[in-house]
């Protein structure tokens, strides 16, 4: 067993945090720099981010490392930097959290296809282990590989992190309602695949992020469950659907509104409950008041 395991089988319930990318261009982020080389240049910055939702009260955070396999910082110049980059994320997260709160190295896809020959398979999964290698250097204590919608590449990042670590691994990845009313990823994948490949590979924690609002995320973890009873199931729920006013997408759930699913969210089988787009520390406040309540 391992660090979040042991926590949830003492807490129950664990909240975690929410979205990085708005704080980030609250803070000047322009469009078309990359968010991983403020740990970098800025990690003061980023250190206020991971610090709000320590006070917001959340058990676990993450770190800014979303981008972070040489593929994609290689958009920017950045790739010779990446097994810094990822360190770095992970030592400034590690020093908000303390030791009082977990630290989930981020590992998103790489943006790049092997499908399309865009990356060679080989590549792909050296960028994997060398981010992997550099957020368990910086003191993560799970490595998190979200967001994903391709099995081959989840494979990849799942097979790096256990190389890189002894760390637990969780991965989550990304659903649509399609309109027949199946829940799949943008490559097709169904819960049911997604879970055979996980298991097979041996995560530790499975589920779902982004692409919907906490009502959708329901019945993902209902399907989920309906498969495997047993899991831990991780949620990060965007704040309800976007939409697109006054010339800006928004995401318009509120704190009161997310935290009143979330018995719902809870009752269908999720384990640990944080947000994603569009989410702030007065969203993971309020879910951390609702959970904790039910503790007592």
């Amino acid at each position: 067993m391992g660090v979040l395991i042991d926590q949830l089988k003492a807490d129950g319930t664990l909240v975690s945090d929410g979205a990085w990318g708005t704080f980030l261009h609250q803070m000047g982020l322009a469009v078309g720099e990359c968010p991983e080389l403020w740990n970098l240049e800025r990690p003061g910055d980023v250190l206020k981010i991971a610090r709000s939702y320590v006070e917001a009260g959340a058990d676990l955070i993450l770190t800014n490392s979303f981008g972070g396999h040489p593929a994609k910082l290689a958009g920017f110049g950045q790739e010779s930097k990446a097994l810094e980059i990822n360190r770095a994320a992970a030592e400034i997260s590690r020093g908000a959290a303390g030791d009082r709160v977990l630290v989930m190295g981020s590992m998103g896809p790489s943006g790049k296809m092997i499908l399309m020959g865009e990356i060679t398979e080989e590549k792909m999964g050296e960028g994997f282990r060398i981010q992997a290698r550099g957020l368990a250097e910086g003191g993560a204590d799970v490595l998190l590989i979200e967001t994903m919608s391709d099995l081959q590449e989840a494979a990849l990042a799942i097979r790096a992190a256990k190389m890189e670590s002894d760390l637990e691994v969780a991965c989550t990845f990304t659903f649509s309602r399609t309109q027949n009313g199946e829940y799949r990823t943008m490559m097709g994948t169904g819960v049911e695949e997604y879970l055979r490949m996980v298991r097979e590979e041996g995560v530790d924690v499975v589920g779902a992020n982004c692409g919907n609002g906490t009502a959708g995320m329901i019945e993902i973890v209902r399907e989920i469950r309906a498969i495997d009873p047993d899991i831990p199931v991780l949620v990060h729920a965007n704040a309800g659907l976007p939409v697109y006013r006054d010339g800006k997408t928004v995401f318009p759930e509120s704190p009161e509104e997310m935290a009143g699913q979330v018995k719902a969210l809870v009752g269908a089988g999720a384990n640990i409950i944080g947000g994603c787009c569009g989410t702030t520390p007065d969203h993971i406040r309020l879910l951390c008041h609702t959970i904790k309540d039910n503790r007592s």
